[in-house]
């Protein structure tokens, strides 16, 4: 029962991250210890435990491997998303106190910076090679321009497709997808209110992505796992630049929503308590993920 109250607590930091844009929820499983596993649990979903799913056979469906492990971390994740689209409406924080929150997000990305530094030490030529392609190809994808998209049902499934493909990847929200997708306010929007017109084909894009992604990103971490680790650590650096909590943002209404489609990175002017914060708020993201990874990583002799 322990184990389970965990692994819900840590499918709640997951699911925390996913709602952010720029911060990756496979990047929060990977400083909590359990990425491996959870890419495992994850390539487990295959068709016969779908299959068992489909006919109600739900004695079948949890008796396949890793299902102990993945239903009370998509408890926990499912509960972040409900939590922060309901109770705490994490996106209208981002809107009221900017610099804030995005000095939280600032820290937690640069400490889990920090904890895959920890898996590349004495790097070499190469690694510096990958990190540079890692960092460029972010810094493209970081900075588009969120654009007009349809919301008939086919692209409502390859948006949560692509969503749930970078949620499993260190280093790419799957918000972020989302939200360059134009997508980000109208999804969680039908989380929120509970819209299965919206809801039903994104949930198809998810489970296709759980099924097929899983399996290539298992293969390429098992065949080219350092390298994966310095590209996405490249990832990370990119990102800081959209998530620096000093920015001149710029807003457009879609759908009465505000929707952030350009940002700036800026200095702040002076020391004013605001600044102060953000600064404070950078420095205790940084302790948090270090914390975390400390007190979770998997360490010999655990299972």
């Amino acid at each position: 029962m322990k184990q389970r109250i965990i692994l819900i607590a840590k499918g709640f930091c997951i699911g925390t991250a996913d709602i952010i844009p720029g911060v990756s929820g496979g990047t929060m499983a990977f400083v909590l210890g359990i990425y491996g596993e959870f890419i495992a649990a994850i390539k487990s979903f295959d068709l016969a435990a779908l299959t068992a799913l489909l006919r109600l056979d739900f004695r079948q469906a949890a008796a396949r491997p890793h299902f102990g492990f993945i239903l009370p971390l998509l408890l926990g994740i499912v509960a972040a998303l409900l939590f922060f689209t309901r109770v705490v409406p994490l996106p209208q924080l981002l809107l009221d106190y900017p610099e804030q929150i995005f000095g939280l997000f600032f820290g937690l990305i640069g400490g889990s910076i920090l904890v895959l530094l920890r898996e590349t030490d004495a790097m070499t030529g190469m690694d510096y090679i990958t990190l540079t392609l890692g960092a460029a190809g972010g810094y493209i994808v970081f900075n588009l321009i969120p654009v007009q998209t349809p919301e008939a049902g086919w692209f409502i499934f390859i948006a949560g497709a692509l969503a749930t493909c970078a949620m499993m990847l260190p280093g790419i929200s799957g918000s972020f997808v989302l939200l360059i997708l134009n997508k980000y306010a109208y999804v969680f929007n039908a989380i929120g209110y509970f819209n299965l017109s919206v809801l039903l084909p994104f949930a198809g894009g998810v489970l296709a992505a759980l099924v097929f992604f899983s399996r290539l990103l298992s293969w390429i971490l098992d065949r080219w796992y350092r390298a994966t680790v310095v590209f996405i650590t490249g990832l990370l650096l990119a990102s800081l630049t959209v998530i620096w909590p000093f920015q001149e943002r710029i807003y457009e209404t879609v759908g009465g929503d505000p929707l952030l489609v350009e940002t700036h990175p800026v200095v702040p002017s002076g020391l004013s308590l605001p600044v102060l914060l953000s600064f404070t708020f950078i420095i205790a993201g940084i302790i948090i993920v270090l914390l975390i990874n400390h007190f979770h990583k998997p360490r010999p002799g655990r299972g």
